[in-house]
Order: C-alpha cells, then sequence, then structure tokens
C-alpha cells in the first residue's frame, strides 16, 4: 500500500517535469564554452588539491 503511493507519487512528479533534453542540460554550470569549464575545473580541483599545503 505504502509502496504503490510512493511509486504513484514519484511517477506523478516525474511527468510533471519539463526539464530541457540533452547533455549537460541538468548542471547547475554551462559547459557550452569549453575554455571556462576548463578554468572553472581547475581553479576546482586545484583548490581541492592545495588546501592540505597551507
Amino acid at each position: 500500500m505504502l509502496g504503490q503511493s510512493i511509486r504513484r507519487f514519484t511517477t506523478s512528479v516525474v511527468r510533471r517535469s519539463h526539464s530541457e533534453e540533452g547533455s549537460g542540460k541538468n548542471l547547475p554550470f554551462s559547459v557550452e564554452t569549453k575554455w571556462a569549464l576548463l578554468a572553472k575545473m581547475w581553479l576546482y580541483f586545484g583548490s581541492a588539491f592545495a588546501t592540505p599545503f597551507f
């Protein structure tokens, strides 16, 4: 009973969501320009790598 109501709820939520289709459309940052993405990734991973040394 509970499983059926949860399944029905999740199915209705998925049907109501009208997100854009395609690669990278559900990310919180843009992947359109590869150089900007490279700079963001370099800063993110570089800062995480450098943190233990400070």
